[in-house]
């Protein structure tokens, strides 16, 4: 087994801190007008200001027999995960968007994803984003020492 020293744990905090803060700072810059590629930009800018690499970049993909040439995943309504930024994917209000990112800082990686709407956002589409919120919310709770992955997937099935 391989113990983190915290040295270590310090690094992976740092890496997931910095995914935190694009897809925080992306949330806020999202709305209507703004493109999948206007994203792209803002979050890559981040990366290099913080001396961080892109996990994504230049991930080789053996479906296509190339590599991925963005920073980010970003995925609109009901398009499939780890779509790609585009300048003409332009954001309308009553979208919600996903964006999914990482980075490597320091020898570590972190890696997380968003949905973020784009106001105002009613009916199914609202009601989804509450849903879906809830339920990461008490899948969370069960994460807890001695609990099975079984107890929180149970959470989630349940709600």
């Amino acid at each position: 087994m391989n113990i983190k020293s915290p040295a270590d744990l310090e690094k992976m905090r740092r890496a997931g801190l910095l995914v935190y803060q694009i897809l925080q700072k992306l949330s806020e810059m999202a709305g209507d007008g703004v493109t999948t590629m206007d994203l792209e930009v803002a979050a890559d800018g981040m990366m290099t200001d913080a001396g961080a690499r892109s996990a994504f970049r230049g991930y080789y993909v053996p479906a296509t027999g190339e590599t991925y040439k963005y920073v980010l995943c970003t995925s609109v309504n009901e398009e499939i995960v780890h779509g790609m930024p585009s300048p003409k994917r332009v954001l309308r209000p009553g979208d919600i968007v996903s964006v999914d990112t990482g980075v490597l800082l320091d020898g570590f990686y972190g890696d997380s994803a968003i949905t973020i709407p784009i106001a105002p956002v009613a009916g199914t589409t609202r009601r989804l984003l509450d849903v879906t919120r809830e339920a990461l919310e008490l899948a969370i709770r069960e994460v807890t020492a001695g609990n099975r992955l079984v107890q929180v997937s149970g959470a989630v099935e349940k709600h």
